[in-house]
């Protein structure tokens, strides 16, 4: 069955693209805006965990939604990064070394696939912090304000969307050197 319950929250994630960027156009106070696009960014980027864990639990995990999940968390991330960026939040520095590496990334692990040797570029728990870091700075950051009075969105969310930066600079370099000694027999072959 190509669609499943996890699969289609994975769907969400995708669908949820032009509705978080639609709120920057809704003829509501900044503020308001802010806080819908950041709660919505939070409650898609939740459907991750979910479609994983139902996917497992419901024992409806698939090659089509194995490609599609990973695939729906990029365009989420880069989208909400290209607004962030439009709005001064997030510096275009950070967000092409986000959007690179996850290009850079994606197409060692098709290649290395292709190659027999997935398992040379699995997910690492550098890849996992990265993601973490980015899940939680991309909120901060839309929110842009005051949270329970005393959490600096902004601040926090630039501290953690540079944190993300680095892992992702260091989970790149992980992954590449994981990949080299396979690169390297190919090559010699």
């Amino acid at each position: 069955m190509l669609f499943t319950i996890p699969t289609l929250l994975t769907c969400t994630r995708i669908i949820a693209i032009p509705l978080l960027i639609g709120v920057y156009y809704m003829p509501l106070e900044l503020a308001t805006r802010n806080l819908i696009a950041a709660v919505m960014f939070a409650a898609f980027a939740a459907t991750d965990w979910l479609d994983g864990y139902l996917a497992r639990k419901l024992d409806q995990t698939s090659a089509f939604g194995a490609f599609l999940d990973p695939v729906a968390d990029k365009f989420l991330v880069c989208a909400s990064l290209l607004v962030l960026v439009h709005l001064q939040r997030a510096d275009v520095f950070v967000a092409l070394i986000i959007i690179g590496r996850e290009i850079a990334i994606s197409a060692l692990r098709e290649w290395m696939a292709q190659l027999g040797a997935s398992k040379s570029v699995a997910v690492h728990m550098l890849g996992k912090l990265k993601t973490t870091a980015q899940m939680v700075a991309i909120p901060f950051l839309l929110y842009d304000g005051q949270l329970f009075g005393f959490i600096d969105t902004g601040i926090w969310g630039h501290v953690l969307i540079w944190i993300a930066a680095v892992l992702t600079v260091w989970s790149m370099v992980y992954y590449l050197q994981k990949a080299l000694p396979e690169i390297r027999a190919r090559i010699a072959r």
